[in-house]
């Protein structure tokens, strides 16, 4: 019998102070609940992933110093073991560092594993920094538990399809009572269920309980979930900690089951997590939540259009940091529609947010006047489209200059897709809360936000109203762009393509094959897709988006401008 504490902790890339005392109040709950071992997430004392602040000056000074304090505080806890994730020095061939856990106890290191299995796909670039650990097993006898110990994408292969090494070979062979694995598991629609499924047939087939401890919180792009769990052979997952924030819970390992802390059997584990909106609600807030803090900002300031992108970007930042933390700008021009100031209103009344007005048209005149005057010609079409934009950047950035406030930019996945936004105009900004969910998404995950609301957050006129840049007269998206359930379906395959979920992919791929048997079916797709290859080189400048999809512009895709793609 063992009583572990499974500690889901949210770090701070790079903040081992911060990170350690998080980690040493874990253990202290550990130690009243009686706890015999603590285990933390996959490199908990940096936060996961440091990248290449692993290779600057003095950084794994801090590492070894800010372990040493854990070694300090363990001393203070004699009787309790500790599993901790972080890079150490590697001596000989290869890598100069491994990405290892430690178990640590009454001040001494009982053992050390570095992780075999470095993933360098989607996200994911371990093999730039770590050098692989050994093809062996580690395994350590806590009171009458063998426990055995393994590190996040060293438990995704045991059927052997992605690496020549399955790590679950070694560990089956000592025999562990138990698995413990670390991790930190970037999340995205449908992952929680993906580790489920891969975890439960290992457990399975191997014939082995697993407890797996993930991380929490948001990183630039990446949101964590936490949602750690267990897993029985038999069973399947039979407990699950919560997810999109911290969790540090005491479990009783006996007799090869997993029970609560009084011995109870837990409550039961749902296979379907949240639904899609919901989820992509709660990973989004968690990501802007996340991003503002550790980056120093308190307040954040949207464009507002009077459009969906704004409204629902407005409506999320306002879960995520406060109504009193918000402000919203209207910045309308000789074409814009009385709608986009007068929406406008609506919304930030309904949301309790202050709506600043900034008209530009005098500052347009300006520019084409200027133009003209320089150039001999009138500023028209597109430059003309593109200067508002810009300016209306322009602004913006002075009011986030001026008063302090985080920038956040309203483009979604599908006009990103196929460039249409504005670079240094609409692009503008530190985050981008929408732009991994498709047009189509946009308008569900508002309806939504009204939904859980039990209220009109968005105005029912924003949401039903003609998708507009309202930067000509008359304009809509729908005169430049496909009309966008169709422009999702053709995106969706061929950005994400397999990566989708089977249904998504089979509906998407369903949905192209038909397109491809007509000659305009065939030139639509091959549009989208040449639209795709063109505007790799504004997506390049654009500001981080949070992921929220299997495949993310940003670190998951990684194409070159300069190609030719057909």
């Amino acid at each position: 019998m063992l009583k572990i504490t499974a500690a889901q902790i949210n770090p701070t890339i790079g903040d081992m102070s911060g990170n350690v005392a998080r980690m040493i109040a874990a253990a202290r709950q550990a130690r009243a609940d009686e706890a015999e071992l603590v285990v933390f997430p996959e490199l908990s004392l940096t936060a996961y992933y440091p990248g290449d602040l692993l290779e600057e000056e003095g950084f794994m000074e801090r590492v070894e110093s800010a372990f040493q304090e854990l070694l300090a505080a363990s001393r203070q806890m004699p009787a309790l073991y500790w599993v901790i994730g972080l890079p150490v020095r590697h001596e000989g061939r290869g890598k100069r560092l491994r990405n290892a856990l430690r178990v640590i106890k009454g001040g001494d290191v009982l053992l050390e594993y570095a992780k075999q299995l470095l993933p360098t796909y989607n996200i994911f670039d371990e093999r730039r920094h770590f050098e692989p650990g050994p093809d062996v097993a580690r395994v350590l006898r806590i009171r009458d538990v063998q426990v055995g110990l393994m590190i996040c994408e060293d438990g995704w292969n045991d059927e052997g399809l992605d690496y020549g090494v399955n790590p679950f070979d070694r560990l089956r062979d000592a025999a562990p009572d138990l698995v413990v694995s670390i991790n930190a598991s970037p999340s995205n629609v449908g992952k929680r269920e993906q580790r489920h499924r891969i975890f439960t047939a290992a457990s399975s087939r191997n014939a082995l309980p697993i407890l797996y401890v993930n991380q929490v919180g948001g990183h630039d792009q990446l949101v964590y979930d936490g949602a750690s769990f267990a897993v029985e052979p038999q069973a399947g997952a039979v407990w699950e900690a919560r997810r999109f924030e911290e969790d540090v819970t005491t479990l009783l390992f006996d007799g090869g089951r997993f029970l609560t802390a009084a011995g109870e059997a837990p409550p039961a584990v749902p296979a379907e997590g949240l639904p899609t909106l919901e989820f992509y609600r709660r990973q989004v807030v968690l990501g802007l939540r996340d991003y503002a803090r550790r980056c120093g900002f308190g307040k954040a300031v949207v464009g507002c259009s009077g459009g969906i992108d704004s409204a629902l970007t407005l409506a999320l930042a306002v879960e995520a940091l406060g109504a009193g933390n918000v402000a919203a700008i209207t910045m309308p021009s000789r074409f814009s529609s009385e709608g986009s100031v007068s929406d406008s209103e609506i919304l930030c009344r309904n949301l309790g947010i202050p709506l600043l007005q900034h008209p530009i048209a005098d500052l347009v005149a300006g520019f084409a006047s200027g133009f003209d005057g320089a150039f001999g010609t009138a500023l028209q079409g597109v430059p003309l489209e593109n200067l508002q934009a810009r300016i209306r950047g322009t602004i913006l950035m002075e009011y986030s200059n001026s008063f302090g406030h985080l920038l956040l930019t309203t483009g979604n996945k599908s006009e990103i897709s196929v460039g249409y936004c504005t670079l240094y105009g609409d692009t503008n900004g530190g985050l981008g809360l929408i732009g991994d969910l498709y047009k189509t998404e946009v308008f569900a995950l508002s309806a939504h936000m009204n939904q859980t609301a039990g209220r009109e957050l968005i105005p029912q006129a924003i949401i039903d109203k003609p998708p507009s840049a309202e930067l000509a007269p008359g304009q809509k998206d729908a005169d430049s762009l496909p009309p966008y359930p169709v422009l999702d379906e053709v995106l969706k395959f061929l950005i994400e393509g397999p990566r989708l979920a089977t249904w998504e992919y089979d509906s998407a791929a369903a949905f192209v094959g038909d397109l491809r048997t007509r000659d305009d079916g065939r030139a639509l797709v091959a549009r989208v897709k040449q639209m795709i290859a063109r505007n790799e080189y504004k997506r390049r400048q654009a500001p981080p988006i949070i992921r929220v999809r299997a495949r993310a512009f940003g670190s998951g895709r990684q194409v070159p401008i300069a190609a030719k793609f057909s």
